[in-house]
């Protein structure tokens, strides 16, 4: 069996209103399950387009052992505008990294804690 790529990533959170205002607000993702809400508190699944990955975001956060969350990464074409828009939104982003040549890397964090990333890579 070979592996074909990430297909899912699932986000714990406590506040899903807030979380769903981050991810499609802030940052921008459009909603493909249960598109057309008004109010999502109190869903316990929602589900993000964002390219060959689903992002969903999973309620009961506070029924869960604590662990430490994955960490999720957002390809980008222009790292620099996209931290600016994000820093404009209220989104809390580190300065632009590069952790190796043809790489840099921008950290930010959503409502909930949990980290994510932007990236532009040169080579993909």
């Amino acid at each position: 069996m070979a592996l074909k790529g990430i297909s899912e990533i699932i986000v714990y959170v406590s506040d899903m209103a807030a979380a769903v205002e981050f991810y499609r607000d802030r940052l921008g993702l459009e909603i493909a399950w249960p598109a057309g809400k008004d109010d999502y508190s109190n869903e316990m699944w929602v589900s993000f387009s964002s390219g060959a990955c689903t992002l969903a975001l999973h309620g009961g956060l506070e029924l869960m052992p604590k662990q430490v969350q994955p960490r999720f990464g957002f390809a980008v074409d222009d790292i620099d505008a996209a931290r600016e828009r994000l820093l404009g939104a209220g989104v809390v982003c580190s300065e632009v990294r590069d952790p190796a040549p043809g790489v840099r890397v921008v950290d930010c964090v959503d409502p909930e804690g949990n980290g994510f990333f932007l990236e532009h890579n040169e080579y993909h």
